[in-house]
């Protein structure tokens, strides 16, 4: 599932701006793109990652962005492993199946 998740954000660290940036402008980004980014780099330990993904969005705006992260990445792992979201979100966390 991180695999997946790698892939896509680096796809989004190597695509080209929508708009070039003019000089001395940074380009906004998107808050699902800084979410991708920040779980990526917290996946992998990267704590100057997660500070510059947390600096693009509000913390509001990047709280949304993981929680929707998170519920896309259950339902396509349930539907990969042919479980229901509970039980993939239940195994990911190490507890119990209800």
């Amino acid at each position: 599932m991180f695999d997946l998740i790698r892939r896509y954000t680096s796809r989004l660290r190597t695509a080209a701006p929508a708009r070039p940036a003019r000089s001395g402008e940074r380009r906004a980004h998107n808050l699902f793109e800084a979410a991708a980014v920040y779980v990526v780099a917290r996946a992998e330990d990267d704590q100057d990652g997660v500070e510059e993904a947390a600096a693009w969005v509000s913390p509001e705006a990047l709280s949304f962005g993981v929680s929707e992260l998170a519920c896309r990445a259950v339902v396509a792992l349930a539907r990969e492993r042919e479980e229901t979201p509970d039980s993939v979100a239940r195994d990911l966390l190490g507890l119990p199946a209800a």
